[in-house]
Parts: C-alpha cells; sequence; structure tokens
C-alpha cells in the first residue's frame, strides 16, 4: 500500500452554465425518455456517456436539417440565429440551455455589428461558443486565437475587441496592451466568466499544496488544456487523465500527497472515481 493522502478540489468541477444544462436536460429525460441534443452537452466524454444512457441523443448542424417536430436541446455555449430559424422551418421545440453569461456577450456582439463597429473576439477558431458570437455579425466578424494571427499594420484605427468567455484573462489583457501600443483605437470588452477566470488563481495555489496533481479532464476542453498547464506550471509532478483508467501507480511514492481537481467541464463524480481508485493504491 502507497497509504496516499488523497484531497479533490472543492472549487473545481462544473461552472454554473453548465450546471444548469445538465439539470434541464435530466429534468426532460427523466419525463419523456429522450432528448435531442445539438453537439456535446459538455467536453467531457464521460458524462456524455452517462447521460446517452438515459436517452440523450447527440446530434451535429448537418443532422438537425432532418429533424422535425421534436425537443432539442442548445447547451450551455449557445448558438448563432440561424439555429433559431431552422427550428422555427422545422417545428423542433428547443430547450435553450444557454449559459446567461454567453447569451448576455452575444447581445453585445449584436448591438456593435448593429453599429457597424469593427468587431474583433479573441478565441478558438470553430469553437462552439465563438461559432454562437459569430454568428450575431453575419459571420463578418474576426476571430483570432493569438495576435501574431494579426497584420496589424492593416488593422482598422478603431476596433471593437470582444473575448470568448472561457479565455484566459492575462492574455486578454496582453492582447489590449499590444494593440494600444501599436496606436490603435481600442473598445476593449473583458467578457470572460469570473467563475472560469477565478480557477486560475485557485488552481496556482491549489497545485502547490501537494506533492503530485491529477487533473481530470475531457480531452476535448479547451478550459481543460489551459488549466491543466497551469497546474502543471506550479506543480511538474501533475499528471492529465480523463477517468479512473489512465491513472498510472508507478507515478506515486508511498505517503505522496495527492491533489485533484478539473476543468469547468469535469463533473465531480469522475474526480470522485479517481479519487477512489487512487486510495486503493
Amino acid at each position: 500500500m502507497l497509504n496516499l493522502n488523497v484531497n479533490i478540489d472543492p472549487n473545481s468541477g462544473f461552472c454554473f452554465g453548465v450546471v444548469y444544462a445538465i439539470e434541464m436536460a435530466e429534468d426532460i429525460l427523466d419525463e419523456h425518455g429522450e432528448l435531442y441534443c445539438l453537439g456535446d452537452i459538455v467536453h467531457n466524454d464521460e458524462e456524455v456517456k452517462r447521460l446517452e444512457a438515459k436517452g440523450l441523443k447527440i446530434i451535429s448542424q448537418s443532422d438537425l436539417v432532418d429533424i422535425y417536430d421534436s425537443k432539442v436541446l442548445i447547451r450551455a455555449h449557445g448558438e448563432p440565429p440561424s439555429t433559431y430559424q431552422l427550428a422555427l422551418k422545422n417545428n423542433l421545440e428547443l430547450i435553450d440551455a444557454s449559459c446567461p453569461v454567453v447569451l448576455k456577450l452575444q447581445n453585445r456582439i449584436k448591438n456593435s455589428f448593429d453599429k457597424k463597429e469593427h468587431i474583433y473576439i479573441y478565441g478558438k477558431h470553430g469553437h462552439a461558443e465563438v461559432v454562437g458570437l459569430l454568428g450575431q455579425t453575419n459571420n463578418e466578424a474576426v476571430v483570432f486565437q493569438d495576435i501574431t494571427e494579426l497584420n496589424i499594420d492593416e488593422l482598422p484605427e478603431n476596433i471593437t475587441l470582444y473575448s470568448q468567455t472561457t479565455k484566459s484573462t492575462d492574455k486578454f489583457y496582453e492582447i489590449t496592451r499590444v494593440l494600444t501600443d501599436a496606436g490603435i483605437t481600442l473598445n476593449a470588452n473583458d467578457t470572460i466568466c469570473r467563475q472560469v477566470s477565478n480557477r486560475d488563481k485557485e488552481l496556482r495555489e491549489f497545485s502547490k499544496k501537494f506533492d503530485k496533481v491529477v487533473f481530470v479532464s475531457g480531452s476535448k476542453s479547451s478550459n481543460g488544456k489551459v488549466l491543466y498547464n497551469i497546474c502543471k506550471e506550479n506543480n511538474p509532478n501533475t499528471y492529465f487523465v480523463s477517468n479512473k483508467d489512465q491513472i498510472q501507480e508507478e507515478w506515486f511514492s508511498f505517503g505522496d500527497s495527492i491533489g485533484i481537481c478539473g476543468a469547468t467541464s469535469t463533473p465531480m463524480w469522475l474526480m470522485e472515481d479517481v479519487r477512489n481508485e487512487l486510495i486503493k493504491y
């Protein structure tokens, strides 16, 4: 026995937007036994499998075209206006679980677009939330993942800048500094969710408290990759797993203190599974 001392970070796990979407899905599944969901309800394969076993059916945008007279869940990431238009056409009942923070951002971007502002969005290309944000601008806004993607010399003199809600605040303010220093008049809107961004600071402190850290996240989660790297920077003995089967006993030594934490898309039950596996060693 390795006699490991294992602790789960109480601040890790689902953000309120994901909790809201999953609770809505479970309520409908308990009542009807079936529900379509447009895209993965959360970027965590283990949680998706759990809900699929209850009757959740994950569909893509291309699938939606051929679905009629059904209930369809819109996940926390939100959707572009075209999805709502298609729902009307196909007589779909949309169960809208869009995160309130995302909906507010969509409205702000739509207002900027109506004012004919030059809109730039700091976000991940092709991410579901970003697709919804772009839709507010008829796909005319510029999305960039890194400042190096922009040719600063060719940018408009006036720019309105927004951010995907789950991006790094430090990176966002670094971008605003670079653009301002280049002489661009910037209307910068910090639209990053504080429940997500505060995890950065919390995990910096949490990861330093332990000999080893096990970070639990789905491989598709952008937020998971960011937070894992933060843990790794502050504790080099940090390991990424998506489920308990990926744990390797040789990572640990006798009497190690182990911290378990995860992304905003990581369910608490999955971190508890990892803890229960570790205490067997």
